[in-house]
């Protein structure tokens, strides 16, 4: 039996977490950044949870995380 391949656009934007959800990066964080404030900025750099009705597609386009 061949092994499935990973959704490589996923591999690169979903890592799992050690409580079994996975860890994303936020938006908004690219450009117009004059107007945002600096704790906005700040925040927006740590990372976030994949949302609990979510978590079920991502996991099936990672199969091995």
């Amino acid at each position: 039996m061949p092994k499935m391949k990973s959704n490589r656009g996923a591999a690169k934007r979903f890592k799992r977490s050690a409580s079994g959800g996975f860890k994303r990066a936020q938006s908004h964080l690219r450009h117009i950044l004059t107007k945002k404030s600096s704790k906005r900025k700040r925040q927006l750099g740590s990372p976030a949870q994949v949302h609990a009705s979510d978590v079920a597609g991502v996991r099936r386009m990672l199969p091995y995380s």
